[in-house]
């Protein structure tokens, strides 16, 4: 499949170019691992952009602040790809890893999702409130649609036609969790394989400040209620008698 990898990135000139060539050179004899990287540069203020371009990537830019924003920017770019493959652009994810994702979409999953299993994370590299954290958020998403999932991991697959259905909206720190339950919701064919996560480079916009984790947390459970009541009334509405 023609598979375009988006990074979101804001403030990452120090590593951003070894992300986008990783991505770029990893080859599994003929076959390229993607075929173009989009960055979305969102707000930098440290020259991100131009590392990027000088990379190889295609560079767009999104004033609006948000992991969110920067994805639905870059979507628009993605031309007649079949896949689409989101990076965290901090350097703690291994493009390596991605071609496990890329295989389950070939194999038939419609989203395949990297999760972050202990013995797999660099020492340092996740916090005491991204592990809480993403350990809520998964409960939550069991308790109120019945699904365990095992993580919020930075590193997804999604094949082309699954995304449309999706119809993403969040601009902000609500998307990954969007996407999981919205996935649940269509019914797609869900996948999670275990990624390498190391120490990012430089300090997290997240879960490097309280205002970040606050802001995270809040987004994750406000669009994971959202969804749940919105499926509830679109249920009711289908039990409702015709007038």
């Amino acid at each position: 499949m023609r598979t375009v990898a988006i990074v979101p990135a804001r403030d990452e000139a120090p590593v951003i170019g070894r992300v986008v060539g990783d991505l770029l050179s990893a080859r599994r004899g003929r076959r390229a691992l993607v075929d173009r990287v989009i960055v979305c540069d969102n707000g930098s203020l440290d020259g991100t952009g131009d590392v990027a371009a000088a990379a190889g990537a295609t560079v767009v830019r999104e004033e609006r602040r948000g992991y969110g924003a920067a994805c639905l920017r870059a979507l628009r770019e993605i031309g007649d790809a079949e896949a689409v493959l989101f990076v965290d652009g901090d350097g703690s994810v291994r493009a390596d890893d991605a071609w496990g994702l890329l295989m389950a979409l070939d194999h038939g999953a419609d989203l395949a999702l990297g999760k972050r299993p202990l013995e797999w994370v660099e020492a340092g590299a996740m916090t005491p409130p991204q592990l809480a954290g993403t350990r809520f958020a998964v409960i939550l998403i069991r308790c109120l649609f019945g699904h365990r999932f095992a993580d919020l991991g930075p590193l997804r697959a999604i094949r082309r036609r699954a995304l449309d259905r999706l119809r993403m909206a969040d601009d902000a720190y609500g998307w990954t969790v969007e996407m999981q339950v919205k996935a649940l919701l269509h019914e797609l064919r869900i996948v999670e394989l275990p990624v390498h996560t190391d120490r990012r480079v430089g300090v997290s916009k997240i879960s490097g400040t309280w205002r970040g984790v606050i802001g995270a947390g809040c987004g994750i459970i406000g669009m994971t209620l959202k969804l749940r009541i919105g499926a509830w009334i679109d249920a009711l509405r289908r039990r409702a008698p015709a007038p």
